[in-house]
């Protein structure tokens, strides 16, 4: 486990967006749940490696989770909320 400060969100591949030139790369459109409206869809490229490190790649409908890592020294304390 990392020690790292991180929140892992779930989300959904919404679609494969194949390359528009040979040599492009495929990417997987993702709708990140708990998002904001305008900032819920991420792309990526749509490479993967299993756990021997095989290639994969991620198919259309298929559950993701979405996981944000920061450096500790990156992060400050969240601010006390009222009546906690």
């Amino acid at each position: 486990m990392s020690d790292k400060p991180s929140v892992t969100l779930p989300g959904t591949v919404e679609r494969i967006i194949k390359p528009v030139h040979p040599a492009g790369v495929e990417k997987a459109q993702i709708s990140v749940e708990g998002a904001d409206d305008l900032y819920r869809e991420i792309r990526i490229e749509n490479s993967l490696k299993d756990e021997e490190g095989h290639k994969v790649r991620l198919k259309e409908g298929a559950p993701v989770d979405v996981t944000v890592e920061a450096d500790p020294a990156s992060t400050a304390p969240a601010a006390a909320q009222a009546g906690s």
